[in-house]
């Protein structure tokens, strides 16, 4: 499953990623578009892989976002 969401100014995809083991791996993809936040570059993005492990893939999904939000957070803090 993967969903495109906006934060404050910022594009948030969440993704988990079922593994051999049955858990599901929350991963995460943060960027911005050409309307990016003062002093980071349009179309920058990073990704987070295996931010925790889960047993549905739902939490997996829940936990991605609400790191990202906690993130974003804190990187407007320190700008």
């Amino acid at each position: 499953m993967h969903t495109l969401l906006r934060y404050k100014g910022y594009v948030v995809a969440p993704s988990a990623q079922q593994l051999p083991n049955g858990l599901f791996a929350a991963n995460l993809t943060i960027g911005t578009q050409t309307d990016a936040q003062p002093g980071l570059q349009p179309g920058w993005q990073h990704s987070f892989d295996e931010l925790d492990y889960f047993f549905e893939e739902r939490h997996a999904l829940a936990y991605a976002c609400r790191w990202a939000r906690m993130w974003i957070e804190q990187q407007r803090r320190c700008a």
